[in-house]
């Protein structure tokens, strides 16, 4: 049982670091796109908040998971 909550402890602990090193990764895609085409600021925008929203959702189901014991 105790092995069970450690393993569910760094499952979850792995989600939320790759969850924020993809959102950082998706933050400094959009700054960079921007920086080279400011015209298409509101598209990237876009898909930045989309690509965060689905990066942030590993974690909700990483959560969900490991919750659902």
């Amino acid at each position: 049982m105790m092995l069970a909550e450690i393993s569910g402890n760094i499952h979850v602990a792995a989600a939320c670091f790759a969850a924020a090193v993809g959102v950082g990764m998706i933050g400094k895609g959009a700054s960079e796109a921007v920086g080279r085409n400011p015209g298409a600021a509101t598209q990237i925008l876009v898909q930045a908040i989309l690509s965060t929203a689905f990066a942030e959702g590993i974690v909700f189901f990483a959560l969900f998971l490991w919750n659902g014991k």
